[in-house]
């Protein structure tokens, strides 16, 4: 999970419970402006509560929402990033100054796991510096200095310690995943190595299961691809999550498609990394949609997504139900709701996942029980088979 960058883009906090966003508000006579607001989504109806406070917000600030239900909002002021929790409070809406930090840029990522830390990032020329912002002891703190130009944040574990960041090294080349150990002081190991010049970014994980999904351009131009953490199976590239060639069109119903991203997956699935349900945006000339896939599956069903849908905001239960936030005149604050499909059963494959009896793997079995979905050192995958092949599905 991402925090988003752009004003109205809703994000979700760690376990799903709350939400927030910035969104537009006042009359045009009055004259419009950005303010936070909080959804409340683990209850029996979703509501939403305004978080305003005495002057709009700029629409370049980030809000972040806690476990606690408080929001966190970076805001920037002159050279400095200043970051507030606010929560409501009677009639209004109260604020509790954390502090600032001076640097030119300055980006907050998904809140940890235990859904109390927030992290950001402030990238530098030749560093970038990780900063505890929100659920230290004394205000912003600054962690670990990353060489090079880094982006993203996923986490890898549910302690909160391992975080990955897509990082371009100082002198320039390929842009590649690092694991970063915030209890080490910042010890950075690389995470993903396709193939040496290609860019190989992470874009999901799911530290119960190790199912991780990432873009790289290694077969040519960018695919999705799908892996699992601490397994020495390769990264594998599905045909049916493939976008796109930049000289070729490609049709899916009656919509070009312009991009794939998944934006969560299934929790829970402990050792059944090929069962996780995965949901997807995608977009295309006809706007956005829904897709949900598995890798077992190796199909994705497609959906319209529902009127108002926050594209790209969701979460699963255990349970693969998947919720998704909207928002329209009609349901200012609304939650859909909709259960993972079933694949069809892995002999309508012509018996892919089952043993070839040739006793070696082809990268498609499931992984070996017991295998440790996540080390704290983790280390660079094997090179993926690019072309061809059932493995490829």
């Amino acid at each position: 999970m991402r925090a988003p960058h752009a004003a109205g883009a809703l994000t979700l906090s760690a376990d799903g419970a709350y939400a927030a966003r910035l969104t537009l508000g006042g009359s045009r006579a009055e004259g419009r402006g950005w303010y936070p607001e909080r959804w409340t989504l683990d209850g029996p109806e979703p509501y939403a509560v305004p978080l305003p406070l005495d002057q709009p917000e700029e629409p370049d600030a980030q809000v972040v929402p806690l476990a606690d239900g408080r929001v966190l909002i970076r805001r920037r002021v002159a050279d400095r990033h200043a970051f507030s929790l606010l929560y409501p409070t009677g009639p209004g809406t109260g604020e509790l100054s954390l502090g600032a930090v001076e640097c030119e840029r300055m980006t907050l990522i998904a809140p940890a796991p235990d859904g109390v830390r927030v992290y950001a990032l402030a990238p530098g020329i030749f560093t970038t510096s990780v900063w505890l912002v929100a659920g230290g002891a004394f205000g912003p703190e600054h962690v670990a200095d990353v060489p090079g130009l880094c982006s993203g944040g996923i986490w890898l574990d549910r302690a909160g310690r391992v975080l990955a960041l897509d990082r371009r090294p100082p002198g320039g080349g390929p842009v590649k995943t690092v694991a970063v150990d915030l209890q080490r002081g910042g010890e950075v190991t690389p995470l993903l190595q396709i193939a040496p010049n290609s860019d190989d970014r992470l874009l999901i994980a799911e530290p119960d299961s190790g199912l991780f999904l990432l873009r790289s351009d290694a077969p040519g131009h960018d695919r999705l691809g799908w892996g699992v953490l601490g397994s020495a199976l390769p990264v594998r590239f599905p045909e049916c999550l493939r976008t796109a060639d930049p000289s070729v069109t490609e049709v899916t119903g009656a919509a070009a498609v312009t991009s794939v991203a998944p934006f969560a997956v299934q929790p829970g699935q402990m050792l059944m990394p090929e069962s996780c349900a995965v949901a997807l945006r995608i977009d295309g000339a006809a706007g956005s949609w829904l897709g949900i896939w598995r890798p077992a599956g190796r199909r994705l069903h497609q959906f319209a997504a529902p009127a108002g849908w926050l594209a790209g905001a969701g979460s699963w239960s255990r349970e693969g139900v998947l919720s998704l936030p909207y928002a329209r005149p009609d349901t200012p604050c609304g939650v859909a709701r909709l259960e993972a499909p079933r694949d069809l059963p892995d002999e309508a494959h012509g018996g892919l996942w089952r043993s070839r009896g040739t006793g070696e793997e082809d990268g498609t079995q499931p992984s070996a029980a017991g295998s440790s979905p996540l080390g704290w050192r983790p280390v660079p995958l094997g090179r993926a088979p690019l072309h061809g092949g059932p493995a490829s599905g």
